[in-house]
Protein backbone atom coordinates (compact mmCIF):
# COMPACT_ATOMS: atom_id res chain seq x y z
CA UNK A 1 0.00 0.00 0.00
CA UNK A 2 1.38 3.34 -1.07
CA UNK A 3 1.11 5.82 1.91
CA UNK A 4 1.92 9.93 1.53
CA UNK A 5 1.01 12.84 3.25
CA UNK A 6 -1.32 15.23 1.75
CA UNK A 7 -1.28 19.16 2.45
CA UNK A 8 -4.90 20.79 2.03
CA UNK A 9 -5.00 24.11 3.55
CA UNK A 10 -8.93 24.89 2.67
CA UNK A 11 -10.28 22.09 5.30
CA UNK A 12 -11.76 23.72 8.39
CA UNK A 13 -10.05 25.17 11.24
CA UNK A 14 -10.50 22.75 13.73
CA UNK A 15 -9.23 19.66 11.38
CA UNK A 16 -5.06 19.11 10.61
CA UNK A 17 -4.30 20.27 7.06
CA UNK A 18 -1.56 17.52 6.81
CA UNK A 19 -3.36 14.02 6.15
CA UNK A 20 -2.00 10.75 5.91
CA UNK A 21 -3.53 9.38 2.86
CA UNK A 22 -3.23 6.52 0.96
CA UNK A 23 -3.07 6.26 -3.22
CA UNK A 24 -6.69 6.21 -3.59
CA UNK A 25 -7.09 9.51 -1.25
CA UNK A 26 -8.29 7.44 1.48
CA UNK A 27 -7.04 8.29 5.01
CA UNK A 28 -5.41 6.47 7.66
CA UNK A 29 -8.12 6.95 10.13
CA UNK A 30 -5.78 6.37 13.42
CA UNK A 31 -3.22 8.82 12.04
CA UNK A 32 -5.07 11.60 11.09
CA UNK A 33 -7.56 11.65 14.11
CA UNK A 34 -4.52 12.22 16.08
CA UNK A 35 -3.48 15.07 14.06
CA UNK A 36 -7.08 16.67 14.20
CA UNK A 37 -6.57 16.00 17.67
CA UNK A 38 -3.30 18.09 17.95
CA UNK A 39 -4.79 20.66 15.88
CA UNK A 40 -7.33 21.06 18.16
CA UNK A 41 -4.75 21.98 20.76
CA UNK A 42 -3.29 24.80 18.52
CA UNK A 43 -0.15 23.21 17.91
CA UNK A 44 1.75 25.40 14.80
CA UNK A 45 1.84 23.88 11.36
CA UNK A 46 4.98 22.72 11.51
CA UNK A 47 4.84 20.65 14.29
CA UNK A 48 1.69 19.31 12.70
CA UNK A 49 3.87 18.64 9.46
CA UNK A 50 6.61 16.93 11.48
CA UNK A 51 4.25 14.54 13.11
CA UNK A 52 2.23 13.71 9.99
CA UNK A 53 5.92 12.69 8.13
CA UNK A 54 6.82 10.72 11.72
CA UNK A 55 3.37 8.55 11.48
CA UNK A 56 4.00 8.37 7.97
CA UNK A 57 7.01 6.50 8.01
CA UNK A 58 5.45 4.12 11.07
CA UNK A 59 2.12 3.88 8.95
CA UNK A 60 4.18 2.27 6.24
CA UNK A 61 6.28 -0.23 7.92
CA UNK A 62 2.60 -0.59 10.05
CA UNK A 63 0.29 -1.15 7.43
CA UNK A 64 1.29 -4.33 5.84
CA UNK A 65 0.68 -6.13 8.95
CA UNK A 66 -2.60 -5.52 9.22
CA UNK A 67 -3.18 -5.15 13.41
CA UNK A 68 -5.15 -2.28 15.01
CA UNK A 69 -2.82 0.29 16.88
CA UNK A 70 -4.02 -0.53 20.13
CA UNK A 71 -1.70 -4.18 19.98
CA UNK A 72 1.44 -2.91 19.69
CA UNK A 73 3.63 -3.14 22.65
CA UNK A 74 7.22 -1.97 22.90
CA UNK A 75 8.18 -5.28 21.27
CA UNK A 76 6.78 -3.86 18.03
CA UNK A 77 8.72 -0.53 18.32
CA UNK A 78 11.81 -2.94 18.61
CA UNK A 79 10.90 -4.29 15.35
CA UNK A 80 10.37 -0.81 13.87
CA UNK A 81 13.83 0.27 14.97
CA UNK A 82 15.56 -2.67 13.90
CA UNK A 83 13.18 -1.83 10.04
CA UNK A 84 14.82 1.86 10.01
CA UNK A 85 18.40 0.89 11.24
CA UNK A 86 18.37 -1.19 8.03
CA UNK A 87 17.34 1.60 5.81
CA UNK A 88 20.28 3.59 3.43
CA UNK A 89 20.57 6.15 4.28
CA UNK A 90 19.71 5.27 8.02
CA UNK A 91 18.55 7.77 10.32
CA UNK A 92 20.03 9.73 12.93
CA UNK A 93 19.10 8.30 16.44
CA UNK A 94 17.35 11.88 17.06
CA UNK A 95 15.03 11.08 13.81
CA UNK A 96 14.16 7.65 15.36
CA UNK A 97 13.74 8.57 19.03
CA UNK A 98 11.34 11.22 17.73
CA UNK A 99 9.40 8.97 15.64
CA UNK A 100 9.03 6.41 18.69
CA UNK A 101 8.24 9.41 20.62
CA UNK A 102 5.23 10.45 18.33
CA UNK A 103 3.87 7.04 17.91
CA UNK A 104 3.94 6.36 21.62
CA UNK A 105 2.18 9.86 21.95
CA UNK A 106 -0.52 8.73 18.90
CA UNK A 107 -1.14 5.39 21.27
CA UNK A 108 -1.73 7.50 24.54
CA UNK A 109 -4.04 9.29 22.47
CA UNK A 110 -6.29 6.35 21.31
CA UNK A 111 -6.32 4.60 24.48
CA UNK A 112 -5.27 6.62 27.48
CA UNK A 113 -2.67 4.27 28.33
CA UNK A 114 1.16 3.59 28.09
CA UNK A 115 2.47 1.43 25.27
CA UNK A 116 3.03 -2.55 27.18
CA UNK A 117 6.42 -4.11 27.47
CA UNK A 118 5.52 -7.11 25.73
CA UNK A 119 8.41 -9.58 25.13
CA UNK A 120 11.20 -6.94 25.51
CA UNK A 121 12.31 -4.65 28.63
CA UNK A 122 14.23 -2.05 28.35
CA UNK A 123 14.34 -1.21 32.37
CA UNK A 124 17.24 1.18 33.27
CA UNK A 125 18.11 3.33 36.08
CA UNK A 126 19.43 6.90 35.23
CA UNK A 127 20.75 9.92 37.41
CA UNK A 128 18.55 12.90 36.97
CA UNK A 129 20.15 16.09 38.08
CA UNK A 130 18.93 19.71 37.97
CA UNK A 131 20.38 21.61 34.50
CA UNK A 132 21.50 23.92 36.80
CA UNK A 133 24.09 22.01 38.90
CA UNK A 134 22.19 22.17 42.01
CA UNK A 135 20.07 19.76 43.99
CA UNK A 136 19.94 16.45 45.23
CA UNK A 137 20.33 14.10 41.80
CA UNK A 138 17.62 11.29 42.17
CA UNK A 139 17.03 8.34 40.52
CA UNK A 140 14.89 7.71 37.65
CA UNK A 141 13.63 4.49 35.91
CA UNK A 142 13.35 4.60 32.30
CA UNK A 143 11.51 1.44 30.39
CA UNK A 144 10.94 2.18 27.02
CA UNK A 145 13.47 1.71 24.08
CA UNK A 146 15.31 4.72 23.36
CA UNK A 147 18.47 4.67 21.09
CA UNK A 148 21.82 7.02 22.64
CA UNK A 149 22.42 10.13 20.94
CA UNK A 150 25.51 12.32 20.50
CA UNK A 151 25.68 15.12 23.29
CA UNK A 152 24.41 17.56 21.63
CA UNK A 153 27.48 21.01 21.14
CA UNK A 154 26.37 24.61 19.88
CA UNK A 155 28.65 25.32 17.23
CA UNK A 156 28.34 28.95 16.29
CA UNK A 157 29.89 30.45 13.36
CA UNK A 158 33.19 32.23 13.86
CA UNK A 159 33.62 36.08 13.23
CA UNK A 160 35.31 35.70 9.77
CA UNK A 161 31.98 33.35 8.50
CA UNK A 162 29.70 35.72 9.43
CA UNK A 163 31.32 38.66 7.26
CA UNK A 164 32.17 36.46 4.38
CA UNK A 165 27.86 34.81 4.49
CA UNK A 166 26.91 38.77 5.33
CA UNK A 167 28.85 40.12 2.35
CA UNK A 168 27.02 37.65 -0.18
CA UNK A 169 23.70 39.19 -0.26
CA UNK A 170 22.61 41.90 -1.70
CA UNK A 171 18.64 42.91 -1.18
CA UNK A 172 17.59 44.65 1.65
CA UNK A 173 14.96 41.79 2.30
CA UNK A 174 17.70 39.29 2.53
CA UNK A 175 19.90 41.63 4.58
CA UNK A 176 17.14 41.73 7.42
CA UNK A 177 16.24 38.09 7.13
CA UNK A 178 19.80 37.32 8.32
CA UNK A 179 20.35 39.94 10.48
CA UNK A 180 17.32 39.00 12.62
CA UNK A 181 18.67 35.44 13.22
CA UNK A 182 22.13 37.05 13.47
CA UNK A 183 21.55 39.78 15.72
CA UNK A 184 18.05 39.13 17.47
CA UNK A 185 18.27 35.08 17.44
CA UNK A 186 14.76 34.78 15.78
CA UNK A 187 14.24 30.66 14.31
CA UNK A 188 13.60 30.70 11.01
CA UNK A 189 9.94 30.43 11.29
CA UNK A 190 9.61 33.14 13.59
CA UNK A 191 10.79 35.65 10.51
CA UNK A 192 8.92 33.88 8.18
CA UNK A 193 5.76 34.46 10.34
CA UNK A 194 6.22 38.35 11.15
CA UNK A 195 3.47 40.56 9.82
CA UNK A 196 3.96 44.28 8.98
CA UNK A 197 2.31 45.19 12.69
CA UNK A 198 4.32 43.46 14.01
CA UNK A 199 7.33 46.27 13.46
CA UNK A 200 6.98 48.69 15.64
CA UNK A 201 9.48 51.02 14.21
CA UNK A 202 8.86 54.03 16.06
CA UNK A 203 9.78 51.93 19.58
CA UNK A 204 12.50 49.94 17.66
CA UNK A 205 10.73 46.86 18.55
CA UNK A 206 8.87 43.77 17.08
CA UNK A 207 6.53 41.23 18.40
CA UNK A 208 7.96 37.75 17.56
CA UNK A 209 5.10 34.77 17.85
CA UNK A 210 7.27 31.75 18.94
CA UNK A 211 6.67 27.65 19.59
CA UNK A 212 3.29 27.02 21.03
CA UNK A 213 2.34 30.50 19.97
CA UNK A 214 4.02 32.38 22.77
CA UNK A 215 4.85 36.19 21.91
CA UNK A 216 7.63 37.77 22.83
CA UNK A 217 9.13 41.53 21.96
CA UNK A 218 12.51 41.96 21.06
CA UNK A 219 14.38 45.43 20.49
CA UNK A 220 15.67 45.81 16.94
CA UNK A 221 19.55 46.11 16.32
CA UNK A 222 19.96 49.93 15.09
CA UNK A 223 21.25 48.81 11.97
CA UNK A 224 18.49 45.77 11.19
CA UNK A 225 15.95 48.85 11.69
CA UNK A 226 17.53 51.31 9.44
CA UNK A 227 18.01 48.38 6.24
CA UNK A 228 14.22 47.51 7.70
CA UNK A 229 13.01 51.41 6.71
CA UNK A 230 14.79 50.76 3.42
CA UNK A 231 13.12 47.71 2.62
CA UNK A 232 9.33 48.92 3.49
CA UNK A 233 10.11 52.04 2.08
CA UNK A 234 11.86 50.75 -1.64
CA UNK A 235 11.55 46.77 -2.38
CA UNK A 236 8.56 45.45 -0.73
CA UNK A 237 6.25 45.94 -3.48
CA UNK A 238 2.65 47.92 -2.70
CA UNK A 239 0.41 44.58 -2.17
CA UNK A 240 -2.64 43.85 0.27
CA UNK A 241 -0.37 41.26 1.92
CA UNK A 242 0.00 41.66 5.88
CA UNK A 243 2.83 39.08 5.99
CA UNK A 244 6.45 41.34 6.10
CA UNK A 245 8.80 39.35 4.08
CA UNK A 246 7.48 38.46 0.49
CA UNK A 247 9.32 37.51 -3.02
CA UNK A 248 10.59 40.46 -4.96
CA UNK A 249 10.67 38.97 -8.20
CA UNK A 250 9.04 36.38 -10.36
CA UNK A 251 5.24 34.76 -10.61
CA UNK A 252 5.28 34.81 -7.15
CA UNK A 253 6.37 38.35 -6.61
CA UNK A 254 4.09 40.02 -3.86
CA UNK A 255 3.57 37.23 -2.03
CA UNK A 256 4.69 35.76 1.16
CA UNK A 257 7.93 34.27 1.60
CA UNK A 258 7.73 29.92 1.89
CA UNK A 259 10.48 27.53 4.28
CA UNK A 260 11.40 26.28 0.93
CA UNK A 261 12.26 29.66 -0.72
CA UNK A 262 14.12 30.23 2.68
CA UNK A 263 16.16 27.17 2.31
CA UNK A 264 16.88 27.57 -0.81
CA UNK A 265 17.62 31.18 -0.68
CA UNK A 266 20.56 30.25 2.04
CA UNK A 267 21.64 27.35 -0.18
CA UNK A 268 22.69 29.71 -3.19
CA UNK A 269 24.59 31.90 -0.70
CA UNK A 270 26.08 29.24 1.11
CA UNK A 271 27.64 28.34 -2.40
CA UNK A 272 28.59 31.90 -3.24
CA UNK A 273 29.74 33.08 -0.07
CA UNK A 274 31.77 29.37 0.45
CA UNK A 275 30.80 29.28 4.18
CA UNK A 276 29.28 26.01 3.54
CA UNK A 277 27.78 25.41 7.66
CA UNK A 278 25.99 28.44 7.11
CA UNK A 279 22.17 27.73 8.10
CA UNK A 280 19.32 29.51 9.62
CA UNK A 281 19.68 27.48 12.56
CA UNK A 282 23.19 28.05 13.51
CA UNK A 283 23.13 32.32 12.70
CA UNK A 284 20.80 31.58 15.67
CA UNK A 285 23.25 29.18 17.76
CA UNK A 286 25.74 32.14 16.69
CA UNK A 287 23.52 34.87 18.44
CA UNK A 288 23.31 32.99 21.76
CA UNK A 289 26.89 32.13 22.12
CA UNK A 290 27.81 35.90 21.43
CA UNK A 291 25.45 36.80 23.72
CA UNK A 292 26.95 34.48 26.61
CA UNK A 293 30.15 35.59 25.83
CA UNK A 294 28.89 39.36 26.06
CA UNK A 295 28.41 38.40 29.28
CA UNK A 296 24.51 38.26 29.31
CA UNK A 297 22.70 36.37 32.11
CA UNK A 298 21.21 33.16 31.23
CA UNK A 299 17.65 34.29 32.36
CA UNK A 300 17.45 37.16 30.20
CA UNK A 301 18.85 35.29 27.37
CA UNK A 302 16.57 32.41 27.63
CA UNK A 303 13.54 35.09 27.42
CA UNK A 304 15.36 36.67 24.10
CA UNK A 305 15.34 33.29 22.64
CA UNK A 306 11.81 32.10 22.99
CA UNK A 307 12.96 28.94 24.98
CA UNK A 308 10.67 27.67 27.60
CA UNK A 309 13.48 25.82 29.49
CA UNK A 310 16.61 27.30 30.74
CA UNK A 311 18.22 24.01 30.26
CA UNK A 312 17.83 24.95 26.58
CA UNK A 313 19.59 28.30 27.25
CA UNK A 314 22.47 26.52 28.76
CA UNK A 315 23.64 24.26 26.11
CA UNK A 316 25.31 27.96 24.85
CA UNK A 317 27.39 27.64 27.81
CA UNK A 318 29.92 25.34 26.02
CA UNK A 319 32.67 27.76 25.95
CA UNK A 320 35.94 27.48 24.23
CA UNK A 321 38.88 26.68 26.16
CA UNK A 322 40.26 30.18 25.67
CA UNK A 323 37.02 31.87 27.04
CA UNK A 324 37.08 29.43 29.99
CA UNK A 325 40.48 30.94 31.11
CA UNK A 326 40.04 34.75 30.10
CA UNK A 327 36.92 34.10 32.83
CA UNK A 328 39.10 32.28 35.34
CA UNK A 329 41.78 35.52 34.52
CA UNK A 330 39.02 37.90 35.58
CA UNK A 331 37.81 36.20 38.59
CA UNK A 332 40.75 35.80 39.82
CA UNK A 333 41.80 39.91 39.18
CA UNK A 334 38.81 41.17 40.67
CA UNK A 335 39.14 38.65 44.14
CA UNK A 336 42.49 39.89 44.36
CA UNK A 337 41.47 43.69 44.54
CA UNK A 338 38.03 42.70 46.70
CA UNK A 339 41.11 41.07 49.17
CA UNK A 340 43.31 44.04 48.76
CA UNK A 341 40.49 46.85 49.48
CA UNK A 342 39.54 44.64 53.00
CA UNK A 343 43.21 44.81 53.98
CA UNK A 344 43.17 48.44 53.40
Amino acid sequence: MKLSVIYQPTLPASTSPYRVCNEDGGEVEWANAFLDGQRLRQLSLRSLRIYSYDLLNFARWFAPRHQPLARITESTLVDYVRHQLEQDPQPTPRTVNHRLGTVRCCYRFHTGQEIPAGQTHFQRRYTRKSSLGYGRPRTAVSRRLRLKQDRRVIVPLSAEEVGKFWQSFRTYRDLILVGLMLLDGLRSCEVLALELEDVQLAEGQMRVHGKGNKERSLPLHPDILEVLEHYLRLERPLINTPALFVCLKGRRRGQPMTAPGLRSLFRHHRVRSQVPHANPHRCRHTFGSDMVRAGISLPALQRLMGHSQISTTMLYVELAPQDVWREYARAIEKRKTLDSSHLS
